[in-house]
């Protein structure tokens, strides 16, 4: 159901100048029926000048009428045809100019975390043209070296349910394609909420790779070897028999040579 301009300011025009109930007004305006209720007692909207939506040609003075005579009315806004099927308009999302210097942080983001991610799903996603995403992707931007990967979300260029079903898009075309995908690829291709709910799973570090099955000493099965203790003699690398060195000087002391 099409809502009309202004919806709040409407609402409270309408609770201002008619008597219409609240559940007619909040059905009207899709708002939720205490929220009306807020505006009547002064709690909701305050400050916000009513906009009539009568003379601004979008609901009849006889379906005011009408609501007013019967509880049971819905309020029905008036038909455009020349307004008929803009909703499913397709194109770019139109970006507003205070976050378009915006745009080249989330595009780096898009193609740096979700590289599965078309360039017709990221044009979606921030209202962008696919030459600009290539020349991100292939690093050939003219700002390269000063762009650094910001969240889309965090910077309010699209939803984070928006985010997550093209991701779940893209993980969908990956499995149909029966592709093999690491461990990296597999969170980058869920949604937010399933990848917080994942257990955390051990990683050896970059420099200790392809040490897994390094061991010291053989097998895991073999017993240690146990060597005989070392005493100070043979470390030292000192002569046995010391005493008979001593007799061989005495000797050598009666030679007459000596």
């Amino acid at each position: 159901m099409a809502k009309p301009l202004m919806a709040k300011a409407t609402a409270v025009w309408l609770v201002d100048n008619t008597t219409i109930s609240f559940k007619q007004i909040a059905d009207f305006v899709d708002l939720h029926e205490l929220e009306v209720q807020g505006i009547a007692d002064g709690d909701v909207a305050q400050g916000v000048k009513g906009f009539d939506p009568v003379a601004n040609n979008q609901l009849s003075q006889e379906e005011i009428t009408a609501a007013e005579a019967s509880p049971l009315h819905k309020l029905k806004l008036k038909f455009y045809a020349a307004a008929a099927g803009e909703e499913k308009r397709r194109g770019p999302r139109y970006t507003p100019l205070s976050k378009r210097q915006d745009r080249p942080a989330s595009i780096y983001w898009l193609v740096k975390f979700h590289p599965e991610l078309a360039d017709s799903q990221i044009s979606k996603l921030v209202g962008t043209t696919k030459p600009t995403i290539q020349a991100i992707r292939e690093r050939t931007h003219w700002n390269i070296a000063n762009i650094q990967p910001i969240d889309p979300v965090a910077l309010g260029l699209c939803k984070q349910s928006e985010l997550d079903q093209a991701v779940q898009k893209a993980a969908a075309k990956k499995a149909a394609e029966g592709g093999v995908m690491s461990d990296d690829e597999r969170r980058k291709l869920v949604s937010t909420e399933q990848s917080l709910e994942m257990d955390t799973e051990p990683k050896i570090p970059s420099g200790m790779e392809g040490l897994e099955t390094f061991t010291l000493g053989g097998g895991h099965d073999e017993e240690p070897s146990r060597e005989a203790p070392v005493d100070a003699d043979s470390f030292f690398n000192l002569p046995a028999g010391g005493g008979d060195e001593d007799e061989d000087e005495d000797d050598n002391s009666d030679d007459p040579r000596g």
